[in-house]
Order: structure tokens, then sequence, then C-alpha cells
């Protein structure tokens, strides 16, 4: 099936690509970094097998998924189409040590992967990471790598904003591969992982694998510690320790070294907590009230879909949005490559993070009904596969951005998408990760169990009052939409909450809903807010930068809003420390 016409836009990132035949070819698990490191991104065949024909579609640029512009192939998939990836690759002298492994960032959405024509592993699910020891299947020389996928984008499954049919606030699907693919080499007995949780005194440091006896080097505020230890686990205080927040975004680095293994990693002392001041409840990090002065995100891209043109889009949109005074960004219904959350912890930006939604959406039953105020009582029952689906891929989720700082908080359910069991929900997943907070049902149809008291507001009045024992979290307002002819991705039609043809009279309209409508909530306790949103998305135009990544307003602008907003919110909360003081 064809792309519907749009129009070819380019962002700044394009450029990377020409100075190197092998996109992101850059180390892509921080968290756990070893020197052995083989990209196989770059030019793959593709060939497209339906009603059991195959047909070559010529060269794809992996990784981006074959129905972005950059992937060279610009086409959906139908249900039933299986693609085939294959390319071959040669190991550099000096690579092996005693086991080589293959990895995939994601797949979307079912994958068979076979070297030199033996299958190593199959895989389902297409946002998490999977791997392969390919060991004893090599060859000497030239090997022979190829990927079967299938993606019938079945909303049993976990599937995001992806549709067959995009518009509004629904986007192109992807299918394939569209994470990095690549090779490490390993000794025997190597390192399996580094676990690490910390707080603001210290760290419980958990390695798994490799020898009994192993070594362990901390550096960070200019010393390097060393550390001896038998067995998985050790424990590390940092007294005075620097603390991470999105101003100052302290982080520790860790190596450790096992027999012939080593591995690096690293970790920051923060804590993310709800806690009560003088009777309000407020979002404190590290202990101290805090304001999210945030922003929804996406994570698309009109090149490549799921992906900027190179890793620079993901450092460009988070300088971005702190220019525009942003310290936090709700990722919106998907999951990003390691590399964008490494940067959220390096440059500073806390990561609201939500899961992915399965189910069948419904208009009339998960929009219009909430937006009118019936925001309880409605119930959907869902079938056993797409509880197990979300059930499962959430707790991958969970275990793959452990690492990473910046996440703070966790959206279960957004807008009753999907929506089961939210109460049994919470309990699992707080259960499996207590170091961050859990907006169980953000928007509505609201439960009993969730860490903050989160309400979507479009096309009407903020009027939210601090009611209960949860922190208050506007997790949606905006979505004032400018089109910007010629960085639009549609020609005809646009879409969003409130409509402007000038950009000025857009800029204005958006300072004046912080300054009349936010800025005294925020006076009154409001702990965080989401604005709609980073970037205009296809057909949405209700983005502070436009598809292709220009700002349609001032950021110095913007951010003079958000510092009056979160000082307003500090003399709140000040004000509540001197009153528990008397």
């Amino acid at each position: 099936m064809k792309i519907r016409n749009t129009v070819p836009l380019k962002t700044p990132y394009e450029k990377d690509l020409e100075k190197s035949a092998v996109p992101y070819n850059e180390y892509p698990r921080p968290a756990f970094r070893r020197d052995s490191f083989l990209c196989l991104n770059g030019e793959w065949d593709l060939s497209l097998e339906k009603n059991g024909k195959k047909q070559s579609l010529g060269k794809i640029l992996v990784p981006f998924p074959p129905e972005s512009r950059l992937s060279g192939i610009g086409r959906i998939t139908d249900r039933g189409d299986t693609l085939h990836y294959s390319r071959t690759f040669s190991l550099p002298a000096g690579f092996k040590k005693d086991r080589v492994l293959l990895h995939f960032g994601a797949v979307d959405r079912y994958a068979r992967v076979f070297v030199n024509g033996t299958k190593v592993t199959e895989h389902e699910g297409g946002y998490l990471p999977f791997s392969a020891d390919i060991t004893s299947i090599l060859r000497e020389d030239e090997n022979d790598l190829s990927v079967e996928v299938t993606d019938p984008l079945d909303t049993n499954q976990p599937y995001g904003k992806q549709c067959r049919k995009p518009g509004g606030m629904w986007y192109t699907p992807v299918s394939g591969i569209w994470q990095t693919v690549w090779l490490e080499s390993v000794p025997k007995n190597a390192l399996e992982s580094i676990e690490i949780q910390a707080d603001t005194k210290g760290a419980e440091i958990r390695v798994l694998g490799g020898e009994t006896e192993k070594k362990l080097i901390l550096s960070g505020d200019g010393f390097a510690r060393e550390y001896r230890f038998s067995g998985e686990t050790l424990s590390i205080k940092i007294p005075d320790g620097k603390l991470w927040t999105p101003e100052t975004p302290h982080l520790y680095r860790v190596t450790v070294l096992s027999g012939k293994d080593r591995a690096e990693s690293y970790f920051a002392l923060r804590k993310i907590s709800a806690e009560k001041r003088g009777g309000v409840p407020l979002l404190c990090l590290n202990g101290k009230p805090y304001h999210f002065h945030g922003v929804l995100d996406q994570g698309y891209f009109p090149d490549g879909i799921f992906l900027p043109a190179s890793p620079r889009g993901y450092r460009e949109d988070i300088l971005q949005m702190k220019a525009h005074g942003f310290n936090m960004l709700r990722k919106h219904i998907k999951i990003e490559p390691a590399l964008f959350y490494y940067e959220c912890d390096r440059l500073g930006m806390a990561v609201f993070q939500d899961f992915i939604n399965c189910g069948k959406y419904s208009f009339l039953r998960d929009t219009a009904l909430p937006t009118l105020g019936i925001k309880r009582g409605i119930r959907v029952k869902r079938s056993a596969e797409t509880k197990k689906a979300f059930t499962e891929t959430a707790l991958g989720t969970q275990k793959l951005l452990a690492p990473y700082p910046c996440v703070l908080l966790y959206t279960v359910f957004n807008e009753g998408w999907g929506q089961f069991d939210a109460d049994k929900m919470y309990e699992l997943f707080h259960k499996k990760d207590p170091s961050r907070l859990y907006d169980t049902t953000s928007g509505w149809f609201f439960e009993r169990k969730s860490d903050v008291d989160s309400h979507h507001v479009y096309f009407k009045k903020l009027k939210l009052s601090q009611k209960g024992e949860k922190p208050l979290f506007l997790s949606e307002f905006g979505g004032y939409a400018c089109k910007i002819p010629k960085h639009s991705f549609v020609e005809h039609g646009e879409y969003g909450y409130r409509f402007f043809r000038d950009p000025k009279e857009w800029e204005n309209a958006m300072e004046e809903l912080y300054e009349n409508q936010v800025l005294p909530l925020a006076e009154n306790g409001l702990s965080a807010t989401v604005l709609t949103q980073l970037s205009d998305v296809e057909e949405e135009t209700n983005g502070l930068l436009t598809y292709d990544r220009i700002p349609k307003g001032d950021p110095a602008r913007f951010a003079k809003l958000a510092k009056k907003i979160r000082t307003a919110f500090e003399k709140f909360a000040l004000g509540l420390e001197k009153d528990k003081t008397l």
C-alpha cells in the first residue's frame, strides 16, 4: 500500500546521513557499555512476500522503517505481507573473543532471525530489544543475515499511535526493523547486567554474571574510588553527593571489571516522591517541592517517522524544549531507543513515560463523552490476549528503562485506551519498581490507586482544584494549532483544538493561556503540567515546533513564562513550609 500524498519535509539532521554510510553508528546501550561494537545498520536488501509471491523492493536503509522516506522504500505493508531483510557481514580482525551476540533494538512486530540459514531467534513485540548468541554458526569469512517480519497492526497488541488510515491524532504506521542492529563479542564468562537502584544517599549495585570476584570503579565529583567485592551486590554511600535535577544533571560513572570482561554504566542521586506540605500533596524531587513544567513528546519525525535522521535529533529536541523553559517531557505512548533517555539524563530533562496502549479506540467512549464530563463508570471488557500483551510489554518497558534516572513517572493508561483493572495494574507496576511514581489513569476514568490526580482539559477553561491525597497534575492541555504552510506535512487539512492563522496571534494566545489559566493554578499548588505538544505531527499542527523542527514562536518568551510559573509554585510551597513551622 502506498503512502498518502504528503510534503517531503526535511529536518536539519538529514545532513548527518551524508557523513556516514552507517546511520546511527553510535553505541546503542549506554547503561551497559562495552568496547565491543559492530554496527550492522546501513543498506540491506528488502523483499516483500504477498500471497506467497516475493518481489524485490531494492535496497533499504536500516534502521529506518520501510514506510519512511529515509528508508528509500516509502510504502506501508498490508496485513499478511512478510518483509524479508537480508545482508552479509564479516567480523573485523581481532573482534571475536569467545562469544558473539547479535542484538536488535526493536523490530515491529513478529520477527524471525536467521544466520547462515539457521534460525537463531524469534521475537514478538514492536518496541523492546532482543538478542541471540550466534557463536556456533558463524563462518570464518562472510556470513548471511536475514530477518523475516510480519506486522498485522493488531489492536490486541501494543500499537501506540499507529493507524493504517492515518489522520488527525493517528499517524503513519511502521513495520520491520526500526532500531539499531549490532554485534558485540564477549568472553565466555561475561557480565550479564549491571542493575543500580539509587536514591539521594547512594546506590545499591547488583552485578549479574561474570566471575565471583569483581572490581568496581566509581567516578564523579572529581574523584575515583575502587571497590572489590564478591558475589552480586555492592552498597555504596555517597555523603553530600551531587543530586540530579534537570538544572544540575550530575551523573556518577561506574566501571565493572570481572575476569576478562569490562562494562560501564552510570547512575544519578535522585528521588521522586509525592509528599504533603502543610497538608497539601505536592510532587517533590529530592525531598523538595518541584514543579514539572512539561510538554507532550510524540517522538515522530517527517523523514524517519519513528526515528530522527540521526541521534542529533534527540539532542536537539531536548535542547529546544529546555530553551523554551521546559524541564519535563511526557513521552507519549512510544518507547524510544536508549540513546534518547541517555541524552535526557546527560542534558537534564525529566521524562514522564507512557506505557504502550492495546485495545480498540472509540472516539465516542474514549474522547467525546469524557470531554463532555462523563469521566467515570465506563468499563470495557478486554480480551485475555490484550491484557497479556499490555502487561508483558509494560513490564518489559520497566526493565528496559530502569537504568535511566530521568524516568520519574509512568503513565499506565491514557484516556482509557485499553484500560482494564487499573488498580491491580498500579499494584503490579509499583511493586516491580517503587522508585517511580504512577499516573494510573491519565485524563479520566479514574479508579482509586494512583500517585497523582491527573486531568486532561481541552475546549474549556482550566478550572482544577486540589482535592484528596494526591498531587494535582494537568497531564494534557492546550493543543493550540498554527499551520505554517511551507513547513506542513499535509497540504490540505489540519488538526488541533483551537486554530490560528498568524504565528504571532498563536504565540499571544499561548502566553495568555499560561498567564491567565496555568499561573493561578501554580499559585495554588499545581505540581505538573503537560502542554500539547513539542512539535507538529503529520496532520496535527499544534506543536511549539513545526514537524521539521522550526520554532513557531520566541523560545525566550516561553522560557520567561516558565520561570514565572515555577516561581509561583515555589512561593506557594515555601508558604506551606512556613505555616508548618508556626
